[in-house]
C-alpha cells in the first residue's frame, strides 16, 4: 500500500532519477521469521517443492532419529527443539526465507515498475548480511547498490584486536573492496554506494573518526570498482533521536562538516580523471555463494568456521598479490575464460560448473569442504569432493576442527606456514600429487596440473604461499606489496591506495605510466592513480 501510494504520487516526477526498495534486507536479524504465518508459509513451500511427505523424508534423511512425518502439516519450524535440528530442515528453511525476501522486493519493483516506468530500481544491500540469495533478489533489479561503512564495519566484524587497532581511521583494506566486487556481480556490472559512511557513526561498539583523507580513499575504492555513484548517509545530522552522533556531509546546525568538503575535493578530480563505470572481466574469478554460507553456519563442525572469513581470507590474499578480482556466482559462464578461479569451502558444485572447470584452462584452486555435502545436506555417497574428483581426483576420508593454537605444522616449511581451524584427512586419486605435506605425512595441497585442492584452512602465511604458486601456474603476475597498500586496475588506470596512517613509497608500483593523481609518495589514507602504458599486464 505505501508503495503504491508513493509511486503513484512521484513515480512520473521530473527530478525523479531511481528507486530503492525497502531498506537493507538482512538488517538486524530480520529474514528468518518464526511466526505462525512464516510456518504455514513454509508448510506450503515444501508441498510444492517435494510433491509427498514420502519425498521429504527421502530428502531429510528423516528415518534418523525416527523424524517421519505423516504430512506436510506436521512439519515444525526448525527453532524451539530439544536439541539440534536436522540440518537439511535448516538449510529448507533458510531457502525459503531467502525466496520469501525475494517474493517481497519483486512485490515492490512490480509497483513501481508500473507507476513509474524507464526508472532504475536498487535496493541498498548491507556489508556481512548473507541471510538471502543477493544474487537472485538482484534478477529483479536494474542495479545493486549496498552501505559501506568501513570503520562502523571494522569494529563490528573483525576479531583481531591488533587489526582494528592497526586500521582504526582508515578501515580494514579488503573488507569494503571485497563487497563492491560481491555488489558488481549481484548487479550485473551494475552497482552503487548507497550509503558511505561520512565520518563517526552511533552503532559500532566504538566509533572513531576517519583520519583527513580516509573517505576520499573510500570514494576512490568505489569509483574504481566501477561504481556509478557514491551517495552520503546522511545529508545532515540530525540532533535528536537514536541517530544524532551518526556524522553527515552537513552539521546539525547546517554547516559543512568534513565529508562535505571531501565530496568537493572528489567531484573536481573526478571531473578532470573521468573515470568510467562498470569494469572489464577480471582474469581472477573468487566464487562466493549464499547456500554454501547458510550450509557452514548450520553445520559450522567448529565454533569459528566461518564461510565469508574463509572466503575474505582468499580474497585478502589475492589483494596483497596485487591482484584485481572478480567476486562471481557458482556458475559456468561466470567461470570461463578467466586465468585463476578459487572457489573455497563451495558447498554443492553444479554440474555445468563442474564441466566447465574440468575442461577450462584456467588454474582452477579448491577447497577446503568444496563438494562436502549434495543439495540435499549428505555426505556424497562417494566421499568429498563429490562430483568435483572429475576437477581433481581425491577423497576427504575424515575432518577434523582445531582450537585457536591447536595447529598443524608442515613438512619441510617454515615454522610460521600452518593449517589452522579445519583439517582434511585426503587421499590423493588418479594423477593427483602432494605439493605441501603435513608434518604427520597427509597432503595439505595436492594438485594435478593447474588443478590444486587445499584440505585445511591456511593461516595467512601460508595462503600467501598458495596464493603464490596458483599465480604462477596461472601465469598472472604476483605484485609484492607493501604493508597496507592495494591496487585495482580499471579502465586505463591503476588505482593505488594507502590503508595506513603513515606516508609510503610506491615508486615501484606507480612508474610505469603517467601520474593522474598524486605522487609516488602516497600519504597516509592517500590515492594515487597512474595511467597504465598499453604493453603493461601487472596486477591481473
Amino acid at each position: 500500500r505505501i508503495v503504491t501510494l508513493l509511486a503513484k504520487r512521484f513515480g512520473r516526477h521530473a527530478a525523479l532519477a531511481a528507486w530503492q526498495t525497502d531498506n537493507e534486507y538482512g538488517c538486524h536479524d530480520t529474514v528468518l521469521s518464526y511466526s505462525t504465518a512464516a510456518l504455514a508459509a513454509f508448510r506450503d513451500w515444501l508441498g510444492q517443492k517435494y510433491q509427498s511427505p514420502e519425498a521429504l523424508n527421502r530428502a531429510w534423511g528423516n528415518v534418523f532419529w525416527s523424524m517421519e512425518y505423516r504430512s506436510f502439516g506436521e512439519v515444525e519450524l526448525p527453532n524451539l527443539t530439544v536439541t539440534e535440528a536436522n540440518p537439511a530442515h535448516r538449510l529448507d528453511f533458510r531457502r525459503f526465507s531467502s525466496d520469501q525476501v525475494i517474493r517481497f522486493n519483486r512485490r515492490q519493483v512490480d509497483i513501481i515498475r508500473e507507476f513509474s516506468p524507464g526508472r532504475d530500481i536498487l535496493h541498498n544491500f548491507m556489508g556481512s548480511v548473507t541471510d538471502f540469495d543477493h544474487y537472485k533478489l538482484s534478477e529483479d533489479l536494474d542495479a545493486a547498490s549496498w552501505d559501506s561503512y568501513p570503520l562502523g564495519f571494522l569494529e563490528r566484524d573483525t576479531d583481531d584486536e591488533a587489526h582494528k587497532l592497526k586500521y582504526m581511521r582508515v578501515g580494514d583494506p579488503d573488507l569494503q573492496a571485497f563487497h563492491h566486487d560481491l555488489y558488481r556481480a549481484c548487479g550485473r556490472g551494475r552497482w552503487w554506494v548507497m550509503e558511505q559512511q561520512p565520518g563517526p557513526v552511533n552503532w559500532a561498539p566504538w566509533n572513531p573518526a576517519p583520519l583527513a583523507g580516509a573517505q576520499r580513499l573510500w570514494a576512490y575504492e568505489a569509483f574504481a570498482a566501477g561504481a556509478e555513484v557514491v551517495s552520503y548517509f546522511r545529508w545532515r545530522q540530525a540532533p535528536f533521536a537514536q541517530e544524532q552522533h551518526h556524522e553527515a556531509l552537513l552539521l546539525p546546525d547546517g554547516s559543512p562538516n568534513e565529508a562535505y568538503e571531501t565530496c568537493r575535493t572528489v567531484s573536481a578530480e573526478l571531473a578532470a580523471l573521468d573515470p568510467k563505470a562498470g569494469n572489464e572481466r577480471a582474469d581472477v574469478a573468487l566464487i562466493f555463494d549464499y547456500e554454501s554460507d547458510w550450509a557452514w553456519r548450520i553445520q559450522p563442525q567448529g565454533a569459528d568456521f566461518s564461510y565469508l572469513k574463509l572466503v575474505l581470507a582468499f580474497y585478502r590474499a589475492l589483494r596483497k598479490a596485487g591482484q584485481t578480482i572478480d567476486v562471481v556466482r557458482a556458475a559456468a559462464d561466470e567461470v570461463r575464460d578467466r586465468k585463476l578461479v578459487i572457489l573455497p569451502g563451495l558447498m554443492c558444485p553444479n554440474e555445468e560448473l563442474i564441466g566447465e572447470l574440468a575442461s577450462t584452462q584456467a588454474m582452477v584452486l579448491a577447497g577446503p569442504r568444496t563438494g562436502a555435502k549434495t543439495k540435499d545436506f549428505r555426505i556424497p555417497a562417494d566421499l568429498p569432493p563429490g562430483g568435483f574428483r572429475r576437477v581433481i581426483d581425491c577423497r576427504v576420508r575424515r575432518v577434523e576442527t582445531l582450537r585457536p593454537g591447536a595447529n598443524i605444522r608442515l613438512r619441510n616449511r617454515t615454522p610460521d606456514l600452518l593449517l589452522e581451524r579445519w583439517r582434511e584427512f585426503v587421499e590423493p586419486g588418479e594423477g593427483a600429487t602432494p605439493i605441501i605435506e603435513c608434518e604427520d605425512g597427509h597432503p595439505a595441497l595436492l594438485a594435478n596440473g593447474r588443478r590444486a585442492y587445499l584440505a585445511g584452512w591456511p593461516n595467512d602465511a601460508l595462503l600467501d604461499e598458495v596464493t603464490a604458486y596458483c599465480l604462477a601456474q596461472a601465469g598472472l603476475e604476483r605484485a609484492s606489496l607493501p604493508d597496507g597498500i592495494r591496487i585495482r586496475d580499471h579502465g586505463g588506470s591503476r588505482y593505488i591506495f594507502n590503508y595506513l596512517e603513515d606516508a609510503q613509497d610506491i615508486s615501484e608500483f606507480a612508474s610505469f605510466g603517467e601520474i593522474l593523481l598524486g605522487g609516488e609518495r602516497i600519504p597516509g589514507a592517500g590515492v594515487t592513480v597512474v595511467g597504465k602504458q598499453e604493453h603493461d599486464t601487472g596486477g591481473g
